[in-house]
């Protein structure tokens, strides 16, 4: 059984760590291309629904947010590798960059949803 305000709460609040992200990311000397930008925004709106839909109990909300975090920031992390090397960030510090962010918005996105905004987690509890 999911709880539907949890799925909603944490799906929108990873969009908005996603533009929060793209801000972060877009306020160097280039611009970023359209495609990365859309696959950071994407990337942390699947960490919202991820954790909105997660029904792995992990003892307590911060390590399940992350878990979550670092997870679903891999991918983003080892796109990051490709990255070309500017005097800003070099490929290697950009992955550990994404890495450190991904679990910051798990973290932010569990702390809201679930404290804050109270929709815990669903646990169906099957009679033995």
């Amino acid at each position: 059984m999911l709880n539907s305000k949890r799925v909603i709460a944490a799906t929108l609040l990873g969009f908005i760590c996603g533009f929060i992200c793209y801000g972060l990311a877009s306020s160097g000397p280039q611009s970023l291309p359209t495609a990365v930008a859309i696959q950071m925004i994407l990337s942390r709106a699947l960490l919202g629904f991820a954790i909105g839909i997660s029904i792995f109990k992990m003892g307590h909300w911060t390590i399940h947010g992350v878990v979550m975090g670092l997870i679903f920031s891999l991918p983003l992390a080892v796109g990051g590798l490709m990255a070309p090397v500017n005097a800003e960030f070099s490929p290697s510090s950009m992955f550990i960059a994404t890495l450190v962010m991904g679990i910051i918005y798990g973290l932010l996105i569990e702390f809201v949803t679930t404290v804050l905004l109270k929709a815990k987690m669903l646990v169906q509890v099957k009679a033995g």
